[in-house]
């Protein structure tokens, strides 16, 4: 071991915490370091005004804004489970305080509350940071992300499944437009089949088990 030079002045204080070099952290292949986002857009949502389990019309949400409100409003109205059926968790769509807030309230009331998503790409959250994604590493039992097995039968199309009444569905080629039911669960019960079968056979993501600091 070398000895400090005797010219090495000892009243020199250590450098501050400020001046340390930054350290970046990458473990070996399975995981990463990444902070959510905080720019997230703040503002709040309103929820469409009809009610989970009561209105039996269907509905046509022709717009965004739309697609928005009426998922909001089955997020905040279920009562059991969510089920979410996305090409990549769409930031414009899930991506908001407002979805977060919904899908916490649900997991918190109860152990046996639970959120299911399952994506055909999870890449973008996983180098982007997602609300959903710090959530499901925060209740790990009650909110599950996976991945699509694209090797076994896929729908093309997204969905989101509240309970056993509700569903929003958007077609593959409008994904930006919807078709909501509040209160059909025989056309829930179809969807919520395809959706299971899908989720037996789906593929866990090593690339989503980043550490949140």
């Amino acid at each position: 071991m070398n000895k400090p030079s005797p010219t090495h002045d000892k009243s020199s204080a250590p450098e501050s915490p400020s001046e340390l070099p930054l350290i970046e952290f990458v473990a070996q292949g399975s995981f990463s370091i990444h902070n959510p986002e905080s720019s997230r857009n703040i503002q709040s949502w309103e929820a469409a005004d009809f009610t989970l389990g009561q209105y039996t019309e269907l509905i046509q949400a022709d717009d965004m804004q739309a697609v928005r409100r009426h998922s909001l409003a089955l997020m905040q109205q279920a009562q059991d489970s969510l089920c979410i059926y996305s090409t990549d968790l769409e930031h414009w769509l899930y991506n908001h305080n407002c979805i977060l807030e919904a899908c916490r309230t649900l997991l918190l009331k109860h152990p046996k509350k639970n959120l299911r998503i399952l994506l055909l790409d999870s890449s973008r959250i996983a180098r982007e940071g997602h609300v959903l994604l710090a959530l499901s590493r925060r209740l790990s039992s009650r909110c599950s992300i996976r991945k699509v097995n694209v090797e076994h039968d896929y729908s093309p199309d997204a969905w989101l499944i509240a309970d056993n009444c509700g569903a929003l569905v958007r077609k593959a080629q409008h994904l930006h437009q919807a078709v909501v039911y509040y209160q059909h669960p025989a056309r829930v019960r179809e969807i919520q089949h395809a959706f299971n079968a899908m989720w037996d056979v789906s593929l866990s993501d090593v690339n989503l088990r980043s550490m949140t600091l």
